[in-house]
């Protein structure tokens, strides 16, 4: 058995901001899997499902991020979970816009989430999957900008990064952290495409043509 963690705040109010893409990633996978209507448990939202041969708990804590290790660790309990077994999905700010990073431990690296989760298990040997979300623009406070919302720019590059975590997450459960590692680390093709396509003003080959203005 798997459990994936998506981290984020709960409510209307942060739907879509940066901070919320960890549950963005378990919402993609519920889609993918069909899991139906989540239960209320361990103070999170929680689904089961089966990924590949494996049982997959989806956990999504509805504690607000700086509390996230209550339901975690109530889910661990619960389930008689393995660090081995338990893969977290939250932002990560000193990361590039939908890049990926999987790590098998290490520190929370300023992510609050993360760092109730280490406390109250009291180790940091656990998987993590880490999406991008930019870094805090000069002159912005980092609780305002991890918990605004993408621009319609950065959205389109984000989605993108939240369909390859989910895919990452498959991977984790089917074929093993290193195998998730080696595909996953980097960078998807379709940002670097959209970047060079920013950078020099061209269309490139392959997109479509610009509309016509009405006559």
């Amino acid at each position: 058995m798997k459990l994936i963690v998506g981290l984020g705040n709960p409510g209307t109010k942060y739907h879509g901001t940066r901070h919320n893409v960890g549950f963005e990633v378990l919402a993609n996978l519920a889609r993918r899997f069909d899991v139906g209507r989540p239960k209320s448990k361990f103070k999170a939202e929680v689904a089961e499902t089966r990924i590949g041969n494996q049982k997959a708990i989806l956990l999504s804590p509805l504690t607000f991020m700086n509390l996230s290790g209550q339901s975690v660790r109530a889910a661990i309990d619960f389930y008689k979970c393995e660090a081995e077994d338990l893969l977290i999905v939250c932002d990560d700010l000193n990361l590039e816009l939908a890049r990926l990073r999987i790590r098998t431990s290490g520190s929370a690296g300023g992510q609050n989430g993360l760092k109730d989760i280490i406390q109250r298990l009291g180790h940091q040997d656990f998987c993590r999957l880490r999406i991008g979300i930019g870094k805090v623009p000069s002159g912005w406070d980092a609780a305002d900008y991890v918990l605004g919302k993408f621009s319609p720019e950065d959205a389109a590059d984000i989605a993108v990064g939240v369909a390859r975590a989910a895919d990452a997450v498959e991977t984790w459960i089917e074929k093993g952290p290193k195998e998730a590692m080696n595909r996953f680390n980097g960078v998807p093709a379709k940002v670097k495409t959209d970047k060079k396509k920013k950078a020099s003003g061209k269309r490139l080959s392959g997109d479509p043509e610009p509309p016509v203005a009405d006559q």
